[in-house]
C-alpha cells in the first residue's frame, strides 16, 4: 500500500512540470517609456501636429455632451416635494378657516406685518 501511494506520487510529480510555459509571450505587454508626453514626439520646427481620427469626435463628442447635460440641469423642471406640497397644504389651511400666517407682534420692528 505505501508503495503503491509513493508511486503515484512520483507519476503526478512527472506530469506536472515546476515552471510553466505561458502562450502569452511576444515582449511586454505595455509601451517601453520614451520619455515623450502620450509617447508622441513633438513635430518639428514650423510643422503643426497632425490630429487623429478619434480626436475631433472626442472633443465635440466630451465637451458637447458636457454643454448639454448643463443646459437640461439648468432647465430641469423642479419635481421636489417642497414645491409640490405647499400649495396645497396652503390651499387645505385656507378652507379650513384656521390661523396658519406668521403675524408679527408690534413689538417685532414690524407692526403693519412684514413687506
Amino acid at each position: 500500500m505505501f508503495a503503491r501511494s509513493s508511486v503515484t506520487i512520483a507519476r503526478a510529480a512527472r506530469r506536472t512540470p515546476l515552471v510553466r510555459a505561458y502562450a502569452s509571450g511576444h515582449g511586454p505587454s505595455y509601451n517601453e517609456p520614451s520619455g515623450y508626453l502620450f509617447g508622441e514626439k513633438p513635430p518639428a520646427p514650423g510643422t503643426k501636429r497632425v490630429k487623429e481620427s478619434w480626436e475631433d469626435i472626442w472633443y465635440y463628442g466630451f465637451y458637447g455632451s458636457l454643454v448639454a447635460f448643463g443646459v437640461l440641469y439648468y432647465f430641469k423642471p423642479d419635481h421636489s416635494v417642497r414645491n409640490w406640497a405647499r400649495p396645497e397644504a396652503e390651499k387645505r389651511l385656507d378652507e379650513s378657516g384656521r390661523e396658519w400666517r406668521y403675524k408679527p407682534t408690534p413689538y417685532s420692528g414690524y407692526p403693519n406685518g412684514i413687506p
